[in-house]
């Protein structure tokens, strides 16, 4: 191999890590910002990020890259993943929580936190899909727990399946909290078909939805698509302050807590 060839190579490589480094540390990244970064054409920078793509590296979007999810799949090494953070976010979206709502539990980690929170004395009625969740409120005195049969999904541990839709069709309720895997200012996804087709069901049956989400899923998409960021009411993060990442969503009309 000519020393041209093996030079080309390591600029490619040398691209490919910085495209990498700047879409994972952002959430995202431009054509603009990646061709005045490095120094190249436009058509360089497309084909580097569809390489990329194809590796499963980051997801190609209209005008630039956004960063993939890295959230772990089993359940079980997701309940041990940012325990502090999501404990933040569970306390806020309590607030919003009042006596006699009907709501929407999915079989997010975060949401099983919110949980494992309810005060005693809170008196609501919790429709979800979810065993840990539904654990967690076995003990509860005035928490009324219906739970979604279906299929088990031994990944999740929770059900799904046109029983568990069917039975979600049953009810409207007041408040969705809604585990967030990936989020992006164009789409909510995730990493699996039957939970996708699930969190669009209660989305539809819910009067409001709120998304909880760690910081670090912001700017990444998955797999399946659930439906556009818009139709979210509220997002949930463990940040304090507002910031350039939440900066998109506001836009949309979605209340940043």
């Amino acid at each position: 191999m000519s020393f041209f060839i093996i030079f080309a190579l390591m600029l490619k490589e040398e691209r490919h890590n910085i495209i990498l480094e700047e879409t994972s540390s952002n959430g995202s990244s431009s054509f603009q910002l990646l061709c005045k970064k490095l120094a190249v054409s436009e058509d360089t920078i497309r084909r580097d990020i569809r390489e990329l793509d194809s590796r499963g590296l980051l997801k190609a979007v209209r005008g630039g890259a956004v960063s993939v999810s890295r959230i772990p799949h089993h359940y079980r090494e997701r309940e041990h993943t940012d325990i502090e953070q999501k404990k933040v976010i569970a306390k806020k979206a309590l607030t919003l929580i009042k006596n006699k709502q009907v709501l929407f539990f999915d079989g997010g980690t975060s949401v099983l936190e919110l949980a494992k929170i309810l005060p005693v004395d809170l008196n609501v009625t919790i429709i979800t899909n979810s065993f840990p969740v539904a654990n967690a409120l076995e003990d509860h005195p005035l928490a009324e727990v219906i739970f979604l049969g279906g299929r088990l999904n031994k990944m999740s541990f929770a059900t799904f399946g046109h029983e568990t839709l069917k039975g979600i069709s049953k009810f409207k309720v007041d408040i969705y909290f809604f585990g967030i895997c990936s989020i992006s200012p164009d789409s909510l996804s995730c990493k699996d078909l039957e939970d996708a087709e699930l969190k669009l069901a209660m989305m539809q049956h819910s009067v409001k939805t709120v998304g909880l989400c760690t910081f670090d899923k912001l700017n990444s998409e998955s797999t399946y698509f659930i439906t556009e960021t818009k139709e979210l009411d509220i997002l949930i993060t463990e940040k304090d302050d507002p910031s350039l990442h939440t900066k998109p969503f506001t836009k949309l009309g979605i209340e940043i807590l």
